[in-house]
């Protein structure tokens, strides 16, 4: 691996994830499809022009970092304290009952097996990878009807970032399990060692941003220091604590969510993801999907895996929402509106492949889901508003 072979690979899928990724948003799809489908075109799958290597491999776990740190300032820290009771529970149950589906769906094909084995921990991260909720495109539905300020609209928005870290919650806690050498006691001392250290630093290192926020305001300086700290936390809560990265990256982006800057970190820290690292990562999903060792078995079970995602969710907050109180078509619409997955599912699935839980092959099972449930969700929010209206005109 030579510079100029680096420089020929980069240019080669910035070229083609972008042209790809206008493409899949004009068809009304999600832009990391088109992405994943352009490194899938360029890999060794289809045309064989750029192979994976080290350094791309790097930085697509550079762009695995950035997200998710964009991610933790895009959260709402206040809402997600206040938001009360009924968005935890929903929350909740949108986790376990996905968790477990997927559990019972890799074991009903592949078998079950003993606690603790290998083939237990695949079965159980499938269910991981199911766990995640992608609420973006709930939310711009919701805005389209006019009813993302409503009481129902904030329950679903909460309940899916809430959703997000219990999902991250979970991702670390299966990852330091499945090390054989693991003592469950001790993940777990380590894992709340690490949140109590992130609680008690991260009010220190708030306060400090907070005071150059004040004294350098909109400074290129604030992006640059708040990046050091990205890094950083995400390679103590990995070296030092046996957590994943990014779950580092995630804490360091909510730490800084309530500054008055967030957006404009947030702002700074997409060009880079946006331009570089993020089409790196994505595209990196489809370098190392190989269509080849796609089976009959594999296309049946991707077809399972995209109907129990979506189910269980359905199933799991509808349920609950009915439990916290909400009636009629409201528990079906919140059940409806937790089940889109993106991002946070393919870089659960990414970790996967890394900790070698998981094949590359299942990659196609989560691509899947993505898009199926992207074209789903904005469909049947509408129709469920639509029947609202009815009786409305009808008087």
């Amino acid at each position: 691996m030579d510079v100029l072979s680096v420089l020929r690979d980069l240019a080669i899928i910035v070229i083609f994830a972008k042209v790809f990724g206008l493409i899949a948003r004009k068809l009304k799809a999600p832009q990391v499809v088109g992405e994943i489908i352009a490194g899938l075109l360029v890999g060794p799958s289809v045309l064989g022009i750029v192979k994976l290597n080290s350094f791309l491999d790097i930085c697509a776990g550079i762009g695995v970092v950035l997200l998710m740190f964009s991610a933790g300032l895009g959260t709402n820290l206040k809402q997600l304290l206040h938001t009360g009771v009924r968005a935890l529970l929903i929350a909740c149950a949108g986790v376990l009952v996905p968790l477990i589906g997927g559990t019972l769906l890799y074991m009903a094909f592949y078998g079950f097996a003993a606690v603790g084995t290998p083939q237990f921990f695949t079965a159980v991260f499938i269910g991981v990878i199911m766990t995640a909720t992608s609420v973006s495109i709930t939310v711009e539905t919701l805005k389209e009807l006019g009813k993302l300020q409503t009481e129902l609209g904030t329950t679903i928005l909460s309940a899916a970032i809430i959703d997000d870290v219990i999902g991250i919650l979970v991702l670390t806690f299966v990852i330091g399990f499945k090390n054989p050498d693991s003592n469950p006691g001790f993940v777990a001392l380590s894992t709340l060692a690490f949140f109590a250290l992130s609680i008690i630093l991260g009010f220190v290192i708030y306060k400090v941003f907070k005071v150059i926020d004040k004294r350098w305001p909109h400074t290129r300086r604030i992006p640059i220091l708040a990046l050091a700290l990205c890094f950083g936390l995400s390679y103590v809560a990995e070296k030092y604590f046996g957590i994943a990265d990014i779950t580092g990256a995630y804490v360091a982006g909510i730490i800084l969510s309530r500054l008055h800057d967030a957006d404009y970190i947030e702002e700074k820290m997409d060009i880079n993801s946006y331009m570089i690292f993020g089409p790196i990562f994505f595209a990196s999903i489809g370098l190392k999907t190989h269509i080849e060792g796609i089976t009959w078995e594999l296309v049946l079970f991707s077809a399972a895996f995209v109907a129990v995602a979506l189910v269980a969710k359905i199933i799991g907050c509808g349920a609950m929402s009915r439990l916290c109180g909400f009636r009629g078509t409201d528990t079906l619409k919140i059940g409806v509106g937790m089940m889109t997955r993106g991002e946070v599912a393919l870089i659960v699935a990414q970790r996967g492949l890394t900790e070698g839980m998981i094949s590359s092959a299942y990659f196609t099972s989560v691509i899947l889901l993505i898009i199926v449930s992207s074209i789903l969700t904005p469909i049947l929010l509408k129709l469920l508003y639509a029947k609202d209206k009815k009786p409305v005109e009808a008087a």
